[in-house]
């Protein structure tokens, strides 16, 4: 990944994976759950997200399997996933722990 920010919905799709390997419907309430409800993915858009994380080496095919005469993919993070993952939230933390403290800092008197 490049260093600029993550967008949300790619962070959220790697933030479901992180503890368990899940398939397509499993990581969509995932992240309808770690937004809070605020983010609702559809079938298209989560497919799209899920082929290009795939083709960019930051998840992988954890197992296939049928079900219901369908195929039914399981994916996990790759272990480059899991470091772009980890390097996004420490992003997020120092960007609030800055912010945090500009506030903090807002709210008192100033010295001269």
């Amino acid at each position: 990944m490049s260093e600029r920010a993550m967008q949300e919905p790619t962070l959220l799709l790697l933030t479901a994976l992180a503890d368990e390997p899940r398939h397509g419907y499993a990581i969509a309430r995932e992240v309808e759950t770690i937004s809070g409800g605020r983010v609702k993915m559809r079938t298209g858009t989560l497919y799209g997200a899920l082929e290009r994380l795939l083709n960019e080496g930051l998840i992988e095919v954890h197992a296939e399997e049928v079900v219901d005469s369908r195929l039914r993919r399981t994916y996990t993070l790759t272990a480059t996933g899991r470091e772009t993952l980890a390097a996004e939230a420490r992003r997020i933390a120092a960007t609030a722990r800055e912010a945090t403290r500009r506030l903090g800092a807002a709210g008192k008197p100033a010295t001269a």
